[in-house]
């Protein structure tokens, strides 16, 4: 299984990125999908995740109403919009993938991309 997030780069506050992640070696419609981060110094933080089918999304209160995860079956690809970052949002973020209904329970994890930004 592997997970493979891009996207990650520099921005400033207030702007945009978007993070994918590509997922292979699982079926995956099977897995929930997840995104975390972790910032320098800092224990890795659930941000957002989504149900097999999209019907579901879930939010950190950090980020509700800024970012929106998303899913293409088709594509085996999780995405993380983020719109309006904060400096506070830099960190790796980190997607993964689990087969139980629990986040704290994730089966497999992507290598990171870091997300930096400039206020």
């Amino acid at each position: 299984v592997q997970l493979q997030a891009s996207g990650g780069g520099s921005v400033q506050a207030g702007g945009s990125l978007r993070l994918s992640c590509v997922a292979s070696g699982l079926t995956f419609s099977n897995y929930l999908m997840a995104w975390f981060r972790q910032g320098a110094g800092e224990e890795r933080e659930f941000v957002a995740g989504i149900s097999r089918r999209a019907a579901n999304t879930y939010y950190a209160d950090s980020v509700k109403g800024r970012f929106t995860i998303s899913r293409d079956n088709a594509k085996n690809t999780v995405y993380l919009q983020m719109n309006s970052p904060k400096p506070e949002d830099t960190a790796v973020y980190y997607c993964a993938a689990t087969w139980s209904s629990s986040w704290s329970r994730m089966d497999y994890w992507g290598k990171g991309t870091l997300v930096t930004v400039s206020s």
